[in-house]
């Protein structure tokens, strides 16, 4: 196998960064020619190997022990290390989640091979594989070419790729044995993973309403979470706002907060700076309400309004209501 994409279970499905990984592996598969695979694990194994399975894969791995059912670092790492062992694939592709930022680390320190990690996009030229990666706070981006031994290990940033990209298809699946025991385990999670501080994970929202400091005034916001939770939306915000206290860090979008992708990303008053629009730009329809007809984040709106957000927002809000 060439290519490893280790998926990674939520509440019984497949997170939907590591769907996004599926597509890039079918990227590099289909340009390099190279076979793929995908490996799952834990309690929730059969549900997640069945979703799988409905991907253009060659085969899904999967593997079966009650020592994974509970997520640990030290338990996942040690898996994830003898597959690759076993398999021996040229790329190990993953979704930078909290959780792989938690125990893939330990996985490239045992097989003393480094972790390309957050990674926001892949270049092939001739048979070499570069990746992209951001740096001071999205302001430069760098390209990294790995070389030398195998396996690469990489991950990317939510929404690098879309996950509604991948190509289904009908994948064999095949289960790897492995020799774990409880020796090996010495850390143990006390409370189960979340995504992010205050159980907030914007990476997984279909619809977002997000806020800049356009609205003017900390106590504007209660006008914004009633339209979010009129929509069925999460909410979240630019940096400023954040910065301001008027939202914890939790629901900030950006080069230094969470990247997302939902259907819709409704944008009240935010003008548009690179470090925002990196971590939202591959939503599916940006709608903009803002004040500022130059404000740069236009460019980018499927659909825009030029108003006051203090008169818009209440009165979409009871449209949507009254419906």
């Amino acid at each position: 196998m060439d290519i490893l994409v280790v998926l990674e279970d939520n509440n019984g499905t497949i997170h939907r960064m590591g769907i996004e990984s599926i597509t890039a592996a079918q990227h590099i598969s289909n340009t390099l020619g190279l076979s793929t695979g995908a490996l799952v694990m834990g309690k929730n194994t059969n549900s997640l190997l069945s979703e799988a399975s409905e991907y253009d894969l060659d085969e899904v791995l999967f593997v079966n022990n009650e020592l994974l059912n509970e997520y640990s670092s030290d338990g996942y790492a040690e898996a994830v290390k003898q597959v690759i062992d076993q398999e021996n694939p040229t790329y190990v592709l993953f979704g930078h989640s909290y959780q792989v930022r938690d125990y893939v680390p330990r996985v490239s320190a045992k097989l003393m091979r480094p972790f390309l990690a957050d990674s926001i996009s892949i270049h092939i030229d001739e048979k070499e594989v570069s990746l992209t990666k951001q740096m001071f706070n999205a302001k430069l981006f760098t390209d990294i070419s790995p070389h030398g031994d195998t396996p690469f290990l990489i991950s990317f940033q939510s929404a690098s790729f879309l996950s509604d990209d991948a190509v289904k298809g009908n994948a064999k699946t095949r289960e790897v044995s492995i020799s774990l025991d409880s020796s090996m385990i010495k850390s143990e999670s006390e409370e189960p993973f979340k995504e992010s501080s205050g159980g907030v994970d914007l990476s997984a929202a279909e619809l977002i309403v997000s806020v800049g400091r356009g609205i003017g005034k900390e106590e504007n916001i209660p006008m914004v979470q009633d339209l979010a939770e009129a929509l069925g939306a999460e909410i979240s915000s630019s940096r400023p706002v954040v910065d301001s206290g008027w939202l914890p860090p939790s629901h900030q979008v950006g080069s230094s907060g969470q990247a997302v992708s939902p259907k819709m990303y409704l944008a009240l008053g935010i003008s548009g700076a690179i470090q925002h629009v990196v971590g939202m730009k591959a939503s599916k329809n940006i709608v903009v309400i803002n004040k500022d007809p130059e404000a740069p984040i236009f460019e980018i709106a499927d659909y825009g309004v030029v108003g006051d957000l203090l008169e818009i927002i209440p009165k979409l809000t009871e449209a949507i209501q009254s419906k």
